[in-house]
Protein backbone atom coordinates (compact mmCIF):
# COMPACT_ATOMS: atom_id res chain seq x y z
CA UNK A 1 0.00 0.00 0.00
CA UNK A 2 1.28 3.16 -1.15
CA UNK A 3 1.67 6.34 1.69
CA UNK A 4 -1.51 8.28 -0.12
CA UNK A 5 -3.58 5.32 -0.02
CA UNK A 6 -3.61 5.15 3.77
CA UNK A 7 -4.81 8.79 3.79
CA UNK A 8 -8.17 9.63 5.02
CA UNK A 9 -10.06 11.30 1.60
CA UNK A 10 -7.17 9.75 -0.84
CA UNK A 11 -6.27 13.64 -1.42
CA UNK A 12 -2.61 15.26 -1.34
CA UNK A 13 -1.13 15.80 2.28
CA UNK A 14 -0.84 19.26 3.07
CA UNK A 15 2.33 19.69 3.87
CA UNK A 16 3.03 18.51 0.34
CA UNK A 17 2.78 20.75 -1.76
CA UNK A 18 4.78 23.65 -4.14
CA UNK A 19 4.79 27.69 -3.36
CA UNK A 20 1.36 28.96 -4.42
CA UNK A 21 3.19 32.68 -5.23
CA UNK A 22 5.43 31.12 -6.88
CA UNK A 23 3.57 28.91 -8.99
CA UNK A 24 0.96 31.60 -9.89
CA UNK A 25 4.64 33.50 -11.42
CA UNK A 26 4.84 31.25 -13.84
CA UNK A 27 1.12 30.72 -14.60
CA UNK A 28 1.11 34.57 -14.99
CA UNK A 29 4.55 34.80 -17.20
CA UNK A 30 3.22 31.99 -19.82
CA UNK A 31 -0.24 33.00 -19.92
CA UNK A 32 -0.68 36.09 -22.35
CA UNK A 33 -1.57 39.53 -20.54
CA UNK A 34 -5.11 39.79 -20.69
CA UNK A 35 -5.60 36.53 -19.67
CA UNK A 36 -5.99 35.47 -15.91
CA UNK A 37 -5.74 32.46 -13.49
CA UNK A 38 -8.39 32.05 -10.80
CA UNK A 39 -7.37 30.49 -7.44
CA UNK A 40 -8.98 27.50 -7.65
CA UNK A 41 -7.24 26.69 -11.33
CA UNK A 42 -3.90 27.58 -9.87
CA UNK A 43 -4.71 25.09 -6.67
CA UNK A 44 -5.32 22.47 -9.55
CA UNK A 45 -1.73 22.89 -11.19
CA UNK A 46 -0.31 22.66 -8.14
CA UNK A 47 -2.39 19.31 -6.89
CA UNK A 48 -1.78 17.93 -10.55
CA UNK A 49 2.11 18.78 -10.23
CA UNK A 50 2.38 17.31 -6.63
CA UNK A 51 0.92 14.45 -8.17
CA UNK A 52 3.30 13.99 -11.08
CA UNK A 53 5.82 14.53 -8.66
CA UNK A 54 4.38 11.11 -6.74
CA UNK A 55 4.11 9.31 -9.94
CA UNK A 56 7.83 10.08 -11.08
CA UNK A 57 9.68 9.21 -7.48
CA UNK A 58 7.60 6.23 -6.81
CA UNK A 59 8.53 4.80 -10.54
CA UNK A 60 12.07 6.40 -9.88
CA UNK A 61 12.54 4.53 -6.50
CA UNK A 62 10.82 1.26 -7.82
CA UNK A 63 13.55 1.38 -10.30
CA UNK A 64 16.04 2.16 -8.00
CA UNK A 65 15.29 -0.74 -5.68
CA UNK A 66 15.67 -3.25 -8.76
CA UNK A 67 19.19 -1.95 -9.35
CA UNK A 68 19.80 -2.90 -5.72
CA UNK A 69 20.38 1.03 -5.14
CA UNK A 70 19.84 3.05 -1.68
CA UNK A 71 19.79 6.59 -3.46
CA UNK A 72 17.78 7.56 -6.50
CA UNK A 73 19.76 8.63 -9.17
CA UNK A 74 18.58 11.10 -11.94
CA UNK A 75 19.48 8.29 -14.27
CA UNK A 76 16.83 6.52 -12.09
CA UNK A 77 14.86 9.66 -12.81
CA UNK A 78 14.93 9.75 -16.53
CA UNK A 79 13.92 5.91 -16.70
CA UNK A 80 10.94 6.26 -14.54
CA UNK A 81 10.01 9.44 -17.24
CA UNK A 82 10.76 6.41 -20.15
CA UNK A 83 8.84 4.59 -18.63
CA UNK A 84 5.80 6.19 -17.69
CA UNK A 85 5.69 7.24 -21.47
CA UNK A 86 7.20 10.62 -20.84
CA UNK A 87 9.97 10.22 -23.39
CA UNK A 88 9.19 13.80 -24.54
CA UNK A 89 10.50 15.45 -21.52
CA UNK A 90 13.94 13.49 -21.15
CA UNK A 91 15.86 15.85 -23.25
CA UNK A 92 15.29 18.73 -21.70
CA UNK A 93 15.93 16.89 -18.62
CA UNK A 94 19.02 15.56 -19.52
CA UNK A 95 20.20 19.23 -20.39
CA UNK A 96 19.04 20.65 -17.10
CA UNK A 97 21.06 18.29 -15.62
CA UNK A 98 24.16 18.87 -17.96
CA UNK A 99 23.65 22.10 -17.00
CA UNK A 100 23.75 21.69 -13.49
CA UNK A 101 26.72 19.54 -13.33
CA UNK A 102 28.61 21.95 -14.89
CA UNK A 103 27.65 24.51 -12.24
CA UNK A 104 28.78 21.93 -9.59
CA UNK A 105 32.22 21.87 -11.45
CA UNK A 106 32.14 25.60 -11.71
CA UNK A 107 31.62 26.25 -7.88
CA UNK A 108 34.12 24.06 -6.77
CA UNK A 109 37.01 25.14 -9.44
CA UNK A 110 36.01 29.05 -7.72
CA UNK A 111 38.50 29.59 -5.00
CA UNK A 112 37.59 31.73 -2.13
CA UNK A 113 38.11 35.16 -1.56
CA UNK A 114 40.29 34.03 1.88
CA UNK A 115 42.28 31.94 0.55
CA UNK A 116 42.85 34.31 -2.68
CA UNK A 117 44.11 36.71 0.17
CA UNK A 118 47.24 35.17 0.66
CA UNK A 119 46.28 36.15 4.75
CA UNK A 120 45.79 34.14 7.89
CA UNK A 121 42.90 34.31 9.31
CA UNK A 122 44.61 36.03 12.19
CA UNK A 123 45.59 38.92 9.90
CA UNK A 124 42.44 38.90 7.98
CA UNK A 125 40.83 39.44 11.41
CA UNK A 126 42.79 42.48 12.02
CA UNK A 127 41.95 44.38 8.99
CA UNK A 128 38.21 43.69 9.95
CA UNK A 129 39.53 45.48 13.09
CA UNK A 130 40.51 48.02 11.64
CA UNK A 131 37.56 48.60 9.18
CA UNK A 132 35.48 48.34 11.81
CA UNK A 133 37.13 51.12 13.77
CA UNK A 134 37.44 53.48 11.19
CA UNK A 135 34.06 52.80 10.59
CA UNK A 136 32.88 54.05 13.63
CA UNK A 137 35.28 56.85 13.87
CA UNK A 138 33.34 58.17 10.16
CA UNK A 139 29.98 57.63 12.29
CA UNK A 140 30.87 59.49 15.56
CA UNK A 141 32.25 62.51 13.25
CA UNK A 142 29.27 62.74 11.27
CA UNK A 143 26.94 62.45 14.12
CA UNK A 144 28.95 65.14 16.16
CA UNK A 145 29.18 67.26 13.17
CA UNK A 146 32.17 69.60 12.46
CA UNK A 147 33.38 72.36 14.90
CA UNK A 148 31.14 75.18 14.64
CA UNK A 149 32.99 77.83 13.04
CA UNK A 150 35.08 80.71 14.45
CA UNK A 151 35.64 78.44 17.60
Amino acid sequence: MSDREGHAGGGVDDELSLPKATVSKMIAEILPNDVVCAKETRDLVIECCVEFIHLISSEANEICEQESKKTIAPEHIISALKRLGFDSFTTEVEDVLKDHKQQQKDREKKVSKFEQSGLTEEELLAKQEELFAASRARYNNEKTGPPPAGS
